[in-house]
């Protein structure tokens, strides 16, 4: 079993050999290139192959408008500046504080299974491959709460960046492109699936910041219902929904700030629930590196 542990990439270890420190390095600074250049890429550009209808990410969010439609200006401010907090991350592995690269290094794995998955995701949804790609979304969905049960404890400048920006990002990213396979606009069943189903971004938040008082999550998910109520108030898809999206990230917000702020001065340290004494006091002093 000890060996069945040692090679498993997804076994949670606090130590790590210098080998694979170097490995990490390699396949986390490729896989990250990878998924920022596909992503920018089909941002702008139109995939030529296939056989399918093929736009680039904005334009298919504009053809298949549903309940979750996002807008493409906050969406792709938020991708930016997740990538550039990524840039961050992956600084880290190179640290000369041996803390920070083991801690770094413990979240690789599940970083590099995310950005293939990403990859594989624009692929396929610029192809208009809805079905696989909503099974792509599940995947990484299963692969990033995975790591955000059994890593909550790391440090904010490995958390945000590497796990709950990206995690906000899929489950949002489920119900959007779960909507265009299931595109139908005019259906009442539709509406009012839509209708419900946005309240879930507040209970899913709503977790976090109360039972693991993670701001990170909280403030992800208040700027991506953000974008779902701009993109609802342009286009009118569903009555009410664009209310809902922006109660949602009201709320969201203000709990967001009413966990950070305390965080931020200090009054609040340990906000990872259930970690030990020795994690609770690692975490901060890593975090303020």
């Amino acid at each position: 079993m000890d060996r069945v542990h040692a090679l498993n990439p997804f076994a949670k270890k606090e130590t790590h050999s210098a080998g694979s420190i170097t490995t990490y390095k390699v396949l986390t600074i490729l896989s990250w290139l990878l998924s920022v250049i596909v992503s920018f890429y089909y941002v702008l550009y139109t995939p030529h192959d296939g056989f399918t209808i093929r736009k680039s990410i904005w334009d298919q969010n504009r053809l298949y408008p549903t309940a979750f439609t996002l807008n493409s200006l906050i969406t792709s401010i938020y991708w930016i500046v997740l990538f550039i907090f990524q840039i961050g991350y992956v600084a880290h592995l190179f640290s000369k504080n041996t803390d920070n690269v083991q801690a770094a290094a413990s979240v690789g794995s599940h970083f590099i299974f995310n950005n293939l998955l990403h990859f594989a995701f624009v692929m396929l949804f610029v192809r208009s491959h809805f079905a696989w790609a909503e099974v792509i979304l599940i995947i990484n969905f299963i692969n990033l709460s995975s790591l955000y049960f059994r890593h909550n404890t790391y440090p904010r400048f490995i958390h945000a960046p590497a796990v709950a920006g990206p995690l906000a990002w899929t489950f949002v990213a489920i119900y959007w492109n779960g909507a265009i396979m299931v595109h139908h606009p005019d259906s009442l069943v539709a509406r009012i699936f839509g209708n419900i189903f946005i309240w879930s971004i507040l209970a899913y938040g709503g977790f976090f910041i109360l039972a693991y008082k993670d701001y990170t999550i909280g403030f992800a998910l208040s700027v991506l219902a953000a974008s779902i109520g701009v993109g609802q108030f342009l286009h009118q898809i569903v009555a009410f929904q664009w209310i809902f999206a922006f109660v949602i990230m009201s709320v969201l917000f203000v709990s967001t700030l009413a966990v950070a702020v305390p965080a931020w001065t200090g009054r609040e340290t340990n906000w990872g629930r259930g970690s030990a004494p020795a994690d609770a006091e690692r975490a901060p002093l890593l975090a303020d590196d």
